[in-house]
Order: structure tokens, then C-alpha cells, then sequence
């Protein structure tokens, strides 16, 4: 039986300072969070509550050993104004993968979507109206046992913050193909949403930057010859009428948007291929203009498009029409609000439930 949920809401939103036209990137979030406890093998507890910060001991066990996954997902506002949630059963199951994958205890996936549906029901106000934005919902699992001990912890915390959200990227994207600095590597943890993979990234992503690039396109841990994702994005590239993006192969993450995007693309009538793709079959594929578009897919960005790749001492030019993937973009945002009809049943209504 799922347990309830306690909800304790402020008296003084601030959502009333907020300018939906010029919304700072990861830096504003709304008045609530979710919080459950793990403690004698159950999650215990959960509330909504006005945000604020978390008392931590200095042992938490996420600081010292790393025991930390998250998930990102996005709620929108049908035109109708009925707030929805896109495909959260996926982020639930994939959360709990996270968690196995990193000795942690499994969240229930009904309290999962459950406690996202009475959070953005409280928050709904702070979902942006413009297309292309969004409110983002961030869950996220730690360690909270203050041990020094190479061992699984015995508490945790699992917690959902908001953060409403503009376009990522505004313009395509440049990228820099990294032939030093590896990602994932099969066995490894390339396939969970932890927050050790991202820590990883970051050094050779500001060198990357450094160099004029906006991403770092990650090839395989082996031989740097087979593409794996670009950023924090899956990627697809468009060669000769069909679609290929990478298998998934344990050291590459489930993208439910790259889910999503297979799923719109094959009903449309395109070829998707998955399956193993290096990096010189770009090359040819850009040197023989049949490399037509490539772009990356992630919850923040929804579709960046792609439009060079630096690769050692070679440019890697893509066209700049992407005119599928702008489609694919327009056509997710538009079923995010309403505007396509959902056929592929992809929207979780927000049903009101809270006085």
C-alpha cells in the first residue's frame, strides 16, 4: 500500500518575482520539495515541503563514496492549462536501474509518480507558458548514513526539486570529439543516471569549451572509435534517408527522449538503425554528402542540433538543415502542450487533488 503523503505548503510564494521571458539557467527553483526517508530497510515519511536546506553530517556517505543518482524530466501545461507530466513511469523505472546499478535500496515507482504529480500540482504556477519551456523536475537519491566505510549505506534520502527552464540551446551546436578523456566504458556506470558519471565529464567538457566547442562527443573507452553520446545527450545521426543512433550496449545512458524520438521517428515512416557506429563512418558519410543531419537528445535540451564535429585534426560538416529533427523538436514540444494529438499516449494528466 503506497503511503500517503504529508503535504505542508507556504504562506509566500515567489514565484511572483519570476520573469518567464528571462528565466536563469539551473539557478531558480520553486517554493516546495518532495522528501522521503530510507531507514530500517523502508521509505518512510514522505512530505512536500517548503524549500529549504538539508541538514547534512559531514560523513554522509554520498560525499565520501559517491552513492548518489538523479533523474530529469519536465511538466507542461496542455492548452487547455491541465498540467502534464511526459512518459514518468520510464523515469521511475529507470531511477530504480540507477539504484541497482549502485547498491542502493529501489524507490516505489506508484510513490515516484505519485509525489510528482501532487508537486507540480502545488507548483503549477511556475510552469513557463512559451513552447520550448518547461518546468524541471529533478528526483534525486543519496547516501545519508554518516559512516567512514567502504560499504553500502543503511539511510538514504530521495527528494524532488523544480526548477523552471528555457530552450538549452538556442543555435546548433559544435562539437569536439575526445580521443584522451573516456565517458563510459561496458560494466561500468555509463548506463546509470550517477552523479559520478557527470563529475567525470566535467574537465574535459571545459576544455572542450576552450577550444571553441560547445560538447564533447564521447567515443568508446577502447579504441576511441565507436560514438557513443555527445554531452549529456544521445545521439542520432541522419545518413542517406535513414537514422542511426547508437545500441545500447551498457555504457551508453536509456534516454527516454531518445526513446521517444525512435518511437516518433518509425512512426512516421523513417528507418532507425541501432547499432554500433564509428566515427569514420561519419567521416566518409560528411565527406560524401550523404551525412544529411545529426542531432543529440536529452530531457534539458529536447533536440540540439548538430552542425560540425572536430575529430583530431579534421572538421566533420554536417548540414544545416536538420529539417527532420526541427520537425521532431516541434512536434515533441507540440504534443508537450497540446497542440499535436497524442497518439502515441505519451501525456500523464495532473489530475487536481489538493484543497
Amino acid at each position: 500500500m503506497m503511503k500517503k503523503i504529508t503535504i505542508t505548503k507556504t504562506s509566500d510564494s515567489k514565484v511572483k518575482n519570476l520573469d518567464f521571458d528571462n528565466i536563469p539557467l539551473g539557478t531558480t527553483f520553486t517554493d516546495h520539495m518532495l522528501i522521503c526517508d530510507y531507514e530500517n530497510g523502508e521509505w518512510i515519511n514522505p512530505r512536500i515541503e517548503p524549500l529549504a536546506l538539508i541538514p547534512t553530517h559531514p560523513a554522509a556517505m554520498a560525499l565520501h563514496y559517491g552513492q548518489a543518482i538523479f533523474e530529469g524530466m519536465k511538466a507542461t501545461k496542455h492548452i487547455d492549462g491541465t498540467p502534464l507530466l511526459f512518459r514518468p513511469a520510464l523515469n521511475a523505472a529507470r531511477l530504480n536501474q540507477s539504484a541497482n546499478r549502485m547498491g542502493m535500496p529501489e524507490f516505489p515507482e506508484d510513490l515516484f509518480v505519485e509525489g510528482l504529480k501532487r508537486l507540480v500540482e502545488i507548483e503549477e504556477n511556475w510552469i513557463p507558458p512559451q513552447k520550448g519551456s518547461a518546468l524541471y523536475l529533478r528526483p534525486f537519491m543519496y547516501a545519508d548514513e554518516a559512516f567512514i566505510g567502504m560499504r553500502a549505506s543503511t539511510k538514504y534520502k530521495f527528494i524532488i526539486m523544480a526548477s523552471p527552464a528555457g530552450p538549452l540551446y538556442a543555435k546548433p551546436i559544435r562539437l569536439f570529439a575526445e580521443t584522451k578523456y573516456i565517458r563510459a566504458i561496458e560494466g561500468g556506470t555509463g548506463e546509470a543516471k550517477a552523479a559520478g558519471n557527470y563529475a567525470a565529464a566535467i574537465r574535459p567538457t571545459e576544455l572542450a569549451k576552450a577550444k571553441g566547442y560547445d560538447q564533447v562527443l564521447w567515443l568508446d573507452g577502447k579504441d576511441f572509435n565507436y560514438v557513443q553520446e555527445v554531452g549529456t545527450m544521445n545521439i542520432f545521426f541522419k545518413i542517406n534517408g535513414e537514422f542511426y543512433t547508437p545500441s545500447l550496449d551498457g555504457a551508453i545512458l536509456h534516454g527516454i527522449t531518445r526513446k521517444s524520438v525512435i518511437e516518433l521517428l518509425r512512426a512516421e515512416g523513417y528507418k532507425v538503425n541501432e547499432r554500433p557506429i564509428t566515427i569514420s563512418e561519419i567521416i566518409t558519410a560528411s565527406k560524401e554528402g550523404t551525412l544529411e543531419e545529426a542531432f543529440g537528445t536529452g530531457t534539458a535540451v529536447g533536440i540540439a542540433m548538430i552542425e560540425e564535429i572536430g575529430y583530431k585534426d579534421q572538421t566533420i560538416l554536417v548540414s544545416k538543415e536538420n529539417t527532420v529533427g526541427k520537425h521532431v523538436l516541434d512536434k515533441l514540444n507540440g504534443i508537450r502542450l497540446g497542440e499535436y494529438k497524442d497518439t502515441l499516449n505519451w501525456m500523464v494528466a495532473i489530475e487536481k487533488e489538493i484543497a
